[in-house]
């Protein structure tokens, strides 16, 4: 499984930015996918996650009412809708996908993409 991060950028405090993670090769309906943040000097955070099916999902508690995650599984793509960014929402955004949980916990994680950098000016 390959997975391709896109969407990141600079936006102003306030604004919104959509997250795009799009999968390729083998995957699975057993399949979740999550976003990862991590800003400087801190540790790899998690943000949200759905399983391919588009059944459950979680969010950080940091996030949530402001970050929406969805899934087209036609097109093998995850989204990452991000309302109402804060500075503190600066980060290098990463997506990931488990073979078989629905976890907030990244060594859980068996696939990694690159990650897409997102920056939030005050």
């Amino acid at each position: 499984v390959q997975l391709q991060a896109s969407g990141g950028g600079l936006v102003q405090a306030g604004g919104s930015l959509r997250l795009t993670c799009a999968a390729s090769g083998r995957t699975f309906s057993s399949y979740a996918i999550g976003w990862f943040r991590q800003a400087p000097g801190k540790e790899r955070e998690f943000v949200s996650a759905i399983r391919w099916s588009g059944g459950s999902t979680y969010y950080a508690d940091s996030v949530k009412g402001r970050f929406t995650i969805s899934s087209d599984d036609a097109k093998n793509t995850v989204y990452l809708q991000m309302n109402s960014l804060k500075p503190e929402d600066t980060a290098v955004y990463y997506c990931a996908a488990d073979r078989n949980t629905l976890s907030r916990k990244a060594e859980t994680y068996d696939y990694w993409g690159q990650g897409t950098q997102v920056t939030v000016s005050s």
